[in-house]
Formats: structure tokens, C-alpha cells, sequence
């Protein structure tokens, strides 16, 4: 079974490796020119980073005692996680609704395919051309950026909830069914419960990817900070780009911790009963705790 592994490890290395020297057309040495080109930019432009991004604007002027809420980071930071929460959360109702219709083990093949079509025709535009096309149509501003990740939410969240669905245990399900009940009632009662946390964990992930692609979408108008990011990238200020990246990665990498001590309520091991002091204190001194004298 190992070799089996590694054959198919370094045939497909081989594909990627041959697919590689396709596209680069032999001319290898551009990688090269291209560190030496990296190098240079970042440390001649990019660096250091300027941080009057977070300084308050000049106009309008600043009414706030908290004077780094009037600046372009914060205000930038903040638009972007207003339209990655409601995206998430719109995304996230409209994929619960169509995810159950997609998913074999509890609709018809009638069903299921015709929904999987429309989430993977919604899926197959990025997030970005969805931007475009609402800009074009509503205009410059969040409420494109809104719609635009929402759809691509609910197709994205859309198959990551009816293969969820698909790979759960069938026992609850032919259990519900045995005792006659509708595959809108299994859904509700059994299914959607039952995967409650893998539901959440697929939420607070596309949260978190569309606050990192939000910074994208401001690229073409669509608000938040990547609207900044373009305008300085206009006059080239990369200092102040490269300050507003990293004001990013700490945003995300907080989110991510945050994410992490969310699921640590919901998942198994959140249930397992911490240690108190009395017990700490009881086995120190070698006296039984009420839980061993319990066993």
C-alpha cells in the first residue's frame, strides 16, 4: 500500500513537474531575476512600513477621543469585517436552505443534481467577478462587495454542507424515516443538529476567508480596505500598502484565535470537565476526590 502511495506521489510530481516546463517555456532564469527583483522592491519600496495609515485623516475632521478610529486602517479594517459578517451570515442562511436539497441521502437524484448545478454555476464565478458585475449594476460601494460574497458563500458553503450531510452515519436518518417523517422534518430535526459542528467550524472559516478576500473586492470598488490599498498602489505608496497588509495578517491570525476558542465550546473536548483546585489540592495531599471515590 506504501509503494502504491509513492508511485502515485511521484507520477503525479513527474505531471506537475513536465506541466511546469510547459508553461515556463524553458526560461528558467526569470526565477531567478525575479528574487533579485523581489528583493530589491521590498527593501527600497516597501519597507519600512508607513503607519499613517493608522493616524487620524485630516478631512473630515476627527470628532472622536479615540483618535485611531478616525483613521484610514481602522476605517478600512472595520468596513471590511461589516461586509465579510453579513456576506457570511446571508451566505451562510442561503446555504442552509439549498444544502439539504443537494445532499443524495436525503432528496431524490431529481432533486439533488438540479441544485448542485445552480451552487456550482454560483461557486464557479470567484467573488471577485462577482464584485464587477454588481458594481456595474448597483454601483461603487459595500452593498456590491455585500452581494458579491454572498453569492459565492452560499456556493461555497453550499457544497461543504451537503457533503457534510452525505458522509454522516445513516442510522439517524433511517431512524427518522422509519418513524415517517419528511426529509424537510429529517433535515430540521436530525441532520442539522447533528452536524451542528461542523456547520460551525465551515462558518467561522468562511468568515474568516471572506475578510481576507474583502481586501480583494475593494480592488474594484466594491468598499473596504483593498479601496485604500488601490489608491495608494495609483500613487505608488507601498510603504503605506505594505502597512495596511500587515494590519491584515494581525486581523485575520485574531480571528483565528478567536475561532479556535469558539469551536472549543462545541466540540468534544470542550465537554470534558476541567480539573478544579479542591482536586489538585485532594491528590497532593493523598486524599480521594468525590469524582475517585465516585469510580
Amino acid at each position: 500500500m506504501k509503494i502504491r502511495l509513492f508511485v502515485i506521489i511521484g507520477a503525479l510530481s513527474l505531471l506537475a513537474f513536465s506541466l511546469l516546463s510547459d508553461l515556463a517555456d524553458g526560461d528558467w532564469g526569470r526565477f531567478g531575476g525575479g528574487l533579485s527583483n523581489l528583493v530589491v522592491f521590498f527593501t527600497e519600496s516597501m519597507w519600512p512600513p508607513d503607519w499613517s495609515v493608522l493616524q487620524p485623516r485630516t478631512y473630515p475632521a476627527c470628532e472622536s477621543t479615540v483618535e485611531i478610529t478616525c483613521s484610514i486602517g481602522y476605517i478600512g479594517m472595520v468596513e471590511t469585517l461589516k461586509i465579510a459578517f453579513v456576506s457570511t451570515i446571508l451566505g451562510f442562511l442561503g446555504a442552509i436552505l439549498l444544502s439539504p436539497l443537494a445532499a443524495r441521502n436525503l432528496q431524490s437524484i431529481w432533486i439533488s443534481i438540479p441544485v448542485r448545478i445552480l451552487l456550482s454555476a454560483v461557486r464557479s464565478l470567484p467573488s471577485l467577478i462577482w464584485a464587477i458585475l454588481f458594481v456595474i449594476v448597483i454601483g461603487f460601494g459595500p452593498l456590491s462587495g455585500v452581494l458579491a460574497m454572498t453569492f459565492y458563500t452560499v456556493g461555497y458553503l453550499g457544497k461543504l454542507q451537503y457533503e457534510t450531510f452525505e458522509g454522516m452515519n445513516s442510522g439517524p436518518i433511517e431512524a427518522g424515516r422509519a418513524m415517517g417523517l419528511s426529509s424537510r422534518a429529517i433535515a430540521t430535526n436530525i441532520v442539522i443538529p447533528e452536524n451542528s459542528n461542523h456547520l460551525l467550524s465551515q462558518l467561522i472559516f468562511m468568515f474568516e476567508y471572506n475578510v481576507r478576500h474583502g481586501t480583494v473586492i475593494g480592488i474594484v470598488g466594491a468598499g473596504g480596505i483593498g479601496y485604500y490599498i488601490t489608491n495608494y498602489l495609483k500613487f505608488l505608496q507601498y510603504e503605506k500598502v505594505f502597512a495596511l497588509l500587515i494590519l491584515i495578517f494581525v486581523v485575520v491570525i485574531i480571528i483565528d484565535l478567536i475561532s479556535f476558542f469558539a469551536r472549543s465550546f462545541v466540540n468534544e473536548q470542550g465537554d470534558v470537565r476541567r480539573p478544579t483546585w479542591m482536586n489538585l489540592l485532594l491528590k497532593k495531599t493523598g486524599e480521594k476526590s468525590p469524582a475517585d471515590a465516585a469510580k
